[in-house]
């Protein structure tokens, strides 16, 4: 792994030092974050399921907490390329940064689906804003992704 940061691990009875950069350290926290919220979201699902007649919450109150759970560990999996990373720091936070935020905002679009139980399908009555919003998603996430891939890349293989 690359040296940039700096934490202390303990294996085996051994200390030894763990150097992960800042862009790394922030992607782990944007992970530990969502992956948070993921846990309260299921708090949300539990009452929601508890109080229903058919014992089940809203289809979006369950899509915001799968999906929080779902991204909190594909932001683990960008972390991992951000650190193994050959780009800069600057580069490699940006790439992440775009990335996190389109999960950031599709979990808090699900969030205000299932508070106002107004749909159970966002695509069946479509705005163009949302088709907007779902080719900016598909161009954030894939080219965020693409970048960090890329300075994996140039960085372990070449």
């Amino acid at each position: 792994m690359l040296a940039r940061g700096c934490d202390t691990v303990r294996a085996a009875g051994q200390t030894r030092r763990v150097q992960l950069g800042f862009d790394t350290r922030l992607t782990l926290l944007a992970a530990g974050l969502i992956f948070l919220w993921a846990l309260i979201l299921g708090v949300w699902k539990y009452r929601r399921m508890v109080a229903s007649p058919n014992g089940q919450a809203h289809p979006y109150v369950d899509i915001a907490h799968r999906s929080a759970l779902l991204y909190s560990f594909a932001t683990l999996l960008l972390a991992v390329f951000v650190e193994l990373s050959a780009w800069a720091t600057a580069v490699n936070l940006v790439a992440a940064a775009v990335v996190v935020a389109f999960f950031v905002i599709a979990i808090g679009s699900y969030v205000s689906h299932g508070l106002r139980e107004d749909t159970d399908n966002q695509f069946r009555h479509p705005t163009p804003a949302l088709h907007a919003g779902m080719i900016a998603l598909i161009v954030g996430e894939i080219g965020g992704f693409a970048v960090l891939l890329a300075g994996f890349v140039v960085e372990q293989l070449f």
